[in-house]
């Protein structure tokens, strides 16, 4: 088949695209680098010529609240629109657990807006809510940071590595659409606060972590449930210590 990655050059779509293309499939990387962009339309249509799978994995420049609505709706009616045109069979979006449940995040609006907006195209679709990736938790733990303190929610988290997000990714890939949402998450649930204190000392980081129930995390108050799925959600198989061991040295 011919797929196409939106976002194909970045963190998911790189790894999802290595895993496509050995199975041999036509994998076109689509980003503004490589001349397509969803948000002008340039080399949209030339992209999707012939495409049986659209895999959206592009993500806002800019977090903030505004700018972030604007970027996926915008991106999200373009490329719907483009994929309808060209007789896209099936559209895979990546989005987040507990992404309508945290309604105080800007981010998280954009991304229902983004949900919104495929649910409503006619194209077939999944939508793939995945919990946050191990990756991103130096970037938790700067959010968090006033002086040389951590402030973090003590909810739950159970993040899972990019690899076991792109395994995910290329499996939906070949399969039929199933015009819902399937849900990901790592093989691990752990407080967030107790996760980067973990992350920070293997890190050598001298840094404190304090738990703050009061602690926003990008713009909402956390609860225990928020961030997690207990809707059967297919585990990841790498550990936070496994991929400690490998990937965050990288």
């Amino acid at each position: 088949m011919k797929i196409v990655i939106i976002g194909g050059t970045g963190l998911i779509g790189s790894k999802t695209a290595d895993r496509l293309r050995k199975q041999g499939h036509e994998v076109i990387a689509a980003a503004p680098n490589t001349g397509v962009n969803t948000i002008t339309g340039e080399g949209l249509a030339e992209a999707l010529a012939g495409a049986s799978v659209v895999i959206d994995l592009a993500n806002s420049p800019s977090f903030e609240d505004k700018a972030v609505l604007e970027f996926f709706e915008t991106s999200g009616r373009n490329l719907m629109a483009a994929e309808k045109a060209a007789g896209v069979k099936h559209h895979i979006a990546l989005s987040i657990v507990g992404v309508d449940r945290l309604p105080d995040s800007g981010y998280m609006r954009a991304k229902v807006a983004q949900e919104k907006i495929i649910r409503e195209s006619g194209v077939p679709y999944t939508i793939v809510h995945s919990t946050q990736f191990m990756e991103f938790l130096s970037g938790i733990a700067q959010s968090g940071t006033i002086g040389d303190t951590v402030h973090l929610s003590p909810a739950y988290v159970q993040p899972i590595a990019s690899d076991d997000v792109a395994d995910n990714m290329a499996a939906v890939a070949t399969v039929a659409p199933i015009n819902g949402v399937m849900e990901i998450s790592g093989p691990e649930r752990v407080r967030l606060n107790e996760l980067v204190a973990r992350h920070l000392k293997a890190m050598g980081d001298a840094r404190k972590v304090e738990a703050d129930p009061e602690a926003r995390y990008f713009g909402a108050k956390l609860e225990d449930g928020s961030l997690v799925s207990d809707n059967n959600p297919r585990l990841g198989r790498i550990t936070f210590e496994q991929w400690f061991a490998t990937a965050a040295r990288k």
